[in-house]
């Protein structure tokens, strides 16, 4: 029987980018040289790499879709040999490991080779028994090591974001409250002063002019509420005097009243240009 030939025609090569071929002195090599000798075993890959003796054996177990309960000893000790065999070939250094179980699967197929003793002289089980229970055991161990590798892993799938925000400084204007903010804070504070008519203690008459100097020199000390500069004790009268005087101080812009936001209580300061004095302000009004 012969075997049929093949004719192998040489196509040529599309001529490639120069400035990607190698050179040597200058020159550029597009083909290998006439004389050059390459070594059958130039390049050896071994792409399989193993854990163990355990590791070896369930990676030819599992490759022919073998049954682990039902080991074909003789095969597998042969592969097992075969693999032995060409890691000596390529000088990789066996642990001795490797030649125990090559010794225990010699064991396992001359025991089965082998006539059993009678029963009387020696337990009756499967030779393979043993080493079943090793190889199950390894193979749970190695899903669950594979499994835990699997899951995302920092470094490798998930990255840490390490930039920052620019931190854009932001200044919050407030708003100007109008003249309807100031009569619903004068109501409220109105109703408040109601719950002490009960006690009407008759005092002196009270001053705008002694009402706004008060009033500064607590807002010297830092801004105040609305609320905090009225007296509801005074009763009405006092409420009126007070309001007079803030906006006197509000028209004479030695104050200033801000709101934070629409409905808040309002919030009363010391302007911070003070163009006139309370002196001033009351010729004015004078």
């Amino acid at each position: 029987m012969t075997e049929p030939t093949t004719e192998v025609t040489e196509t040529a090569a599309p001529p490639a980018d120069a400035s990607r071929l190698p050179k040597v002195h200058g020159q550029t090599l597009d083909k290998l040289p006439e004389d050059l000798y390459i070594p059958p075993d130039a390049l050896e890959v071994f792409l399989d790499a193993f854990e163990g003796p355990l590791d070896l054996l369930l990676y030819l177990i599992r490759r022919q879709n073998l049954n682990i309960l039902d080991i074909p000893v003789l095969k597998i000790t042969q592969q097992y040999i075969q693999y032995i065999g060409l890691m000596h070939e390529l000088r990789l250094e066996l642990a001795a490991e490797y030649l125990v179980m090559a010794a225990l699967l010699a064991e396992i197929k001359s025991r089965i080779l082998l006539p059993r003793p009678p029963p009387d002289e020696e337990e009756q089980g499967d030779p393979r028994m043993e080493l079943v229970r090793r190889l199950q055991e390894y193979e749970r161990f190695k899903t669950a090591a594979e499994n835990l590798d699997a899951q995302p892993r920092v470094g490798r799938e998930l990255f840490i974001a390490q930039a920052r925000p620019e931190v854009i400084p932001v200044s919050a204007q407030l708003p100007t409250p109008a003249l309807r903010d100031l009569l619903m804070a004068f109501r409220d504070v109105m109703q408040r002063a109601e719950l002490f008519t009960r006690h009407q203690v008759s005092r002196e008459p009270l001053s705008v002019r002694e009402r706004m100097s008060h009033i500064l020199s607590r807002l010297r000390g830092g801004p105040r509420g609305f609320a905090e500069l009225i007296d509801p004790e005074e009763g009405r009268a006092g409420v009126v005097v007070c309001l007079l005087a803030i906006l006197e101080l509000t028209r004479s812009t030695l104050i200033q009243i801000s709101q934070g936001e629409p409905f808040a209580p309002l919030l009363i300061e010391v302007a911070r240009a003070q163009p006139e004095t309370v002196e001033n302000a009351d010729d004015r009004t004078d």
